[in-house]
C-alpha cells in the first residue's frame, strides 16, 4: 500500500490545478472523443427528423469547417491570454495574474473549444459515401453555437475584468471572504477558561527541510496531532513569509509524547509566492500594488489610484470592526489550547494600506486628499482601540503634504479631505 501524500502536498496539487490552463482543456479534449463516438453508437437509432440528414459530402465540408473553426478561436484566445498577462504586468500587479490564471469561464471556454474540436475530428474518420452521421454533424452543429456565446460571454468579461477598478472591486471582495471566513473559524476554535497555552520554553523546535513562501495551514491536522501527544504547537512565521530552509517552523511545548516533525511540517504548505486562500492581507498587498504603479511617472494615473483606495478602505472598514490580538490561540474539541498562530494586527494591516501610496502619491493633491478622507472616515466609524494607528497615519500624512507643498497655498489645497480626490469636497 503506497503512502498517502501529506497535506502540503495535496493542497500544492489544488494550487497547481487552479492554476493550471491546460489541465481542463484536455478534459474536454477527451470528452469530446468519447462523446462522438457515443453519437456513433446511437446513430442507428431513428433520429434526427429525416429533413436533418446530411450528404457524405455536406458532412465532411461542415465537419471540416469546424475543425478549422475551432483552432482558429483557440489561437484567437491564447492571443487574449497574451494581451492580458502584458496589461498586468505593465500597468496592473504581476501579483494579479494568480488570479486571473483560475478564471473559470477562461476554463470553460477552452474546454468547449477543444470538446468540440475532438467532436468534431472523431466524426470526420466515420463519414463515408453510403454512412453518415447525422446525429453527430448536427450536435457538431450545436456545439458550434454553444462555443459561440461562450466567446462572446468571455470576451464580455475580458473587456469589462481587465479594468483597474474592476479588478479592485474583485480582488477587494476576496480578501473580505477569506478575512470574515478567517475570523469566524477562529473565533468558534477559542479555547475554554482555565486552559491556558504553557509558558515554559519549548521542548521540541522543528524545523523545515524544503524553503519556501508560507501558502496555508492545515488548521484541523496541527490541532489533531497536538491533541495526539497532548501538546501544544507555536507557529513562528506568519502566513506570507518567505522561510529558507532549516527555518524553525513550529515550536512544540509540554506535551506526553514527541510529534513527528515530517507530520507537522506535512501541515504546512510552502510554494514560490504568496496565495490568498489564507493570507488575506495578500489581497490588500495586490491592491496597494495596482495603486503605487498608477502612480508611477510612467504610468502618472493618480485617479486610477484613487478608484484603487475606494476598495483599499472598503477592506480596511473590515478588518478594522475586527479584535486582531495579533496572535490567535485554537483548541481541540474538548477546548484545551493546541496551537498558536501568529497573525497580524491593525497596524500592520493599516501600514501596508497607506504607507507605500502616501510615499509614491506625496506630490498628488488627488492621493493626499483621497488618504486624509479614507482616514478621517476610518476614525469616525471604527472603535476607538484603532484610533491610535489612524492619528499616526494622519500625522505622518500631514508632515508628508508640508515637506511636499512649500507653498502655503497649495499645502491648503492637499491638505483638505476629499473622497473623490478632486471635485467631491
Amino acid at each position: 500500500m503506497g503512502v498517502r501524500p501529506s497535506w502540503a502536498a495535496r493542497f500544492r496539487w489544488r494550487q497547481y490545478v487552479k492554476a493550471s490552463l491546460w489541465i481542463v482543456p484536455m478534459l474536454g479534449l477527451v470528452l469530446g472523443a468519447l462523446l462522438a463516438e457515443a453519437a456513433l453508437a446511437a446513430d442507428s437509432a431513428d433520429w434526427p427528423p429525416s429533413g436533418w440528414h446530411y450528404s457524405a459530402t455536406t458532412a465532411s465540408g461542415v465537419l471540416t469547417a469546424i475543425v478549422g473553426a475551432m483552432v482558429a478561436l483557440l489561437g484567437f484566445v491564447v492571443t487574449i491570454g497574451v494581451l492580458v498577462v502584458q496589461q498586468a504586468t505593465g500597468t496592473l500587479s504581476p501579483r494579479y495574474m494568480r488570479l486571473w490564471y483560475r478564471d473559470r469561464l477562461q476554463k470553460a471556454v477552452l474546454a468547449t473549444f477543444t470538446g468540440t474540436f475532438a467532436f468534431a475530428f472523431s466524426l470526420l474518420r466515420s463519414v463515408e459515401s453510403s454512412s453518415v452521421p447525422d446525429l453527430g454533424v448536427t450536435l457538431a452543429g450545436a456545439a458550434v453555437a454553444v462555443s459561440l456565446v461562450l466567446l462572446l460571454v468571455y470576451l464580455n468579461r475580458f473587456t469589462h475584468r481587465l479594468r483597474p477598478v474592476a479588478i479592485a472591486e474583485l480582488v477587494a471582495h476576496l480578501g473580505e471572504t477569506v478575512f470574515t471566513e478567517g475570523a469566524a473559524a477562529i473565533r468558534g476554535a477559542a479555547p475554554r477558561e482555565g486552559g491556558p497555552v504553557p509558558s515554559d520554553g519549548p521542548v521540541m523546535r522543528i524545523r523545515t527541510e524544503r524553503g519556501g513562501v508560507i501558502q496555508a495551514f492545515d488548521v484541523p491536522g496541527l490541532v489533531a496531532e497536538a491533541g495526539r501527544h497532548d501538546c501544544v504547537l507555536v507557529v513562528t512565521r506568519l502566513i506570507g513569509d518567505f522561510v529558507p530552509p532549516g527555518t524553525v517552523l513550529v515550536e512544540v511545548h509540554g506535551g506526553t509524547s514527541r510529534p513527528d516533525p515530517r507530520r507537522v511540517t506535512g501541515s504546512v504548505a510552502l510554494g514560490a509566492e504568496r496565495t490568498i486562500e489564507q493570507d488575506p492581507a495578500f489581497a490588500l498587498r495586490v491592491l496597494v500594488d495596482i495603486a503605487i504603479r498608477a502612480l508611477s511617472p510612467a504610468v502618472n494615473d493618480p485617479t486610477t489610484a484613487v478608484q484603487v483606495i475606494n476598495y483599499i478602505e472598503w477592506f480596511l472598514h473590515t478588518v478594522g470592526g475586527t479584535r486582531l490580538p495579533g496572535r490567535y490561540v485554537l483548541a481541540d474539541r474538548g477546548g484545551d489550547a493546541r496551537l498558536v498562530l501568529p497573525g497580524r494586527d491593525w497596524d500592520d494591516y493599516l501600514q501596508l494600506a497607506v504607507c507605500e501610496i502616501r510615499d509614491y502619491g506625496s506630490s498628488s493633491v488627488q492621493i493626499c486628499r483621497r488618504l486624509r478622507a479614507m482616514l478621517d472616515g476610518l476614525l469616525d466609524t471604527l472603535p476607538p482601540p484603532q484610533h491610535s494607528a489612524l492619528r499616526t497615519e494622519l500625522r505622518l500624512l500631514q508632515e508628508s503634504i508640508e515637506r511636499e507643498f512649500t507653498d502655503p497655498a497649495r499645502r491648503a489645497i492637499a491638505e483638505q479631505a476629499d473622497h473623490q480626490g478632486i471635485g467631491g469636497r
